[in-house]
């Protein structure tokens, strides 16, 4: 008699499981295994950046090739979780859309996303890198650079402009 009760409830329980997977599945809409491994491993808590490729990011942004550099630090943060590593691709739109005449509105539109993203991660909302290679350690000043870049006023036809340092 306690085996004809077990099925059912084996069969209920695998029927939840299954269903809980599906709502995750759902929830998350990775678009491939990978996707799903790291998903799963930000819901577990277990969500690490790959350190060897947020190293070569890095040489590779004080390198100046920015474009590689993100692309490498993307891949060291899939789950996009990771405020340092956002802070260093924002960092990277910056420093690639920057220009002494104009900057680059669509980098600068992207870089302002990822650093907003960095953000939102930090606990406090309040994010320093301690990297003396850098000329701008918070976000809030990265932020600043983007929002003052994306704005259009009297200054943007300054001549002595092109006289101005990039950060």
């Amino acid at each position: 008699m306690k085996q004809t009760k077990l099925i059912p409830a084996i069969g209920v329980a695998w029927t939840i499981l299954f269903s809980l997977f599906i709502v995750w599945i759902y929830i998350n809409a990775p678009q491939s295994i990978a996707e799903v491994r790291t998903s799963a491993r930000v819901t577990a808590g277990t969500y690490e950046i790959n350190r060897e490729l947020f190293e070569s990011g890095r040489r590779l942004f004080l390198n100046e090739q920015f474009a590689a550099a993100r692309d490498e630090l993307m891949r060291a943060d899939p789950a996009m979780r990771d405020a340092t590593t956002q802070f260093y691709i924002a960092y990277s739109y910056y420093r690639e859309g920057w220009g002494r005449l104009y900057n680059d509105d669509k980098l600068f539109r992207a870089g302002l996303e990822t650093v907003n993203r960095a953000l939102a991660l930090t606990p406090d909302g309040t994010l320093r890198v301690e990297d003396t290679e850098l000329r701008i350690q918070t976000a809030a000043e990265l932020k600043a650079e983007f929002e003052q870049g994306l704005t259009r006023d009297l200054s943007d036809f300054n001549p002595l402009r092109v006289t101005r340092e990039r950060k």
